[in-house]
């Protein structure tokens, strides 16, 4: 159930980017319809309220890090993806497994075994088979968009170990954490944009049909996924995320006519190997 979960997780943002891109098409910009979205996911577990509320006086700063890193994780990833090179900020944002390595080892003391380091290889190098283009150069942030993808990938790998270590804190809880996180940096932002009332009056009904829709996914999909960030190992739990790139592949194939190429396949392959044998990132004794 734990890695369903994440699997989860990943099918949902494999997919997610078509109904954004048909927000953007109607006039409802990535910025706007991503805090819609999280606005209407927190509505949508607005029966989990009672309990969140009952843990705030015990959310400490470890539940602070998780609503920062979340929210800048999602929002910032919208602001990379909108005013940078797709191709670019995607492979920044997956360097997720390197900062993984990183934050799981200083946070949560995980040792990776023999045969951790190679399979975070090759979930990585799946990433960039499929990711990297040549002629773009090497993945070194190159304008303040990349630096925004960067620091988003570095958001979403310190939210998953922050929401491991995070063992007092319910599901619920954290599932509010990243919905609220979400929306306060969105709406600060927004604010500081100005005319947010003028743009949301502007939406059309179709529009808000799509934002209710993604915003009880959102719900549902949040709560999958921190159910599974609590029970798997914050490195493995990295690697199934990857499964997205595959799932993103395969939908923008039928939904979009983009066709797979054959580095795209061999990168899927990777990917898919890693999650397989994710299993075997840790000792058995070691594993919760």
């Amino acid at each position: 159930m734990p890695v369903a979960g994440l699997l989860s997780g990943a099918l949902v943002w494999g997919m997610i980017w078509y109904p954004f891109r048909e927000l953007d098409a109607a006039g409802v910009d990535g910025a706007l319809s991503t805090l819609l979205t999280y606005l209407l996911a927190l509505l949508s577990g607005a029966f989990l309220l009672p309990r969140v509320w009952r843990e705030l006086p015990n959310v400490g700063w470890w539940g602070v890090l998780l609503v920062l890193s979340a929210g800048w994780t999602n929002f910032g990833y919208v602001l990379a993806i909108l005013d940078g090179e797709v191709m670019r900020v995607l492979l920044l944002f997956y360097l997720a497994p390197v900062w993984t390595i990183l934050f799981s080892y200083w946070l949560l003391g995980e040792r990776l075994n023999r045969y951790g380091y190679a399979i975070i290889l090759l979930s990585f190098s799946g990433a960039m088979v499929m990711l990297w283009e040549p002629h773009l150069g090497m993945p070194l942030p190159d304008n303040s968009a990349e630096w925004i993808g960067l620091s988003s990938g570095m958001a979403f790998a310190l939210s998953n170990v922050v929401a491991r270590r995070a063992s007092h804190l319910s599901v619920e809880a954290k599932s509010f954490a990243v919905w609220g996180g979400t929306s306060l940096l969105g709406g600060l932002f927004l604010l500081y944009q100005g005319g947010l009332a003028a743009r949301v009056v502007a939406i059309d009904g179709y529009s808000w049909m799509i934002l209710v829709l993604l915003g009880i996914v959102l719900c549902s999909s949040a709560f999958a996924v921190q159910y599974g960030i609590a029970r798997v190992p914050a490195n493995r739990a990295i690697v199934l995320f990857l499964s997205e790139l595959v799932v993103a592949a395969i939908v923008s194939y039928f939904l979009a006519g983009e066709a797979m190429q054959s580095r795209e396949w061999m990168g899927a392959a990777l990917i898919v190997s890693a999650s397989l044998l994710s299993g075997r990132l840790y000792p058995a004794s070691e594993k919760s």
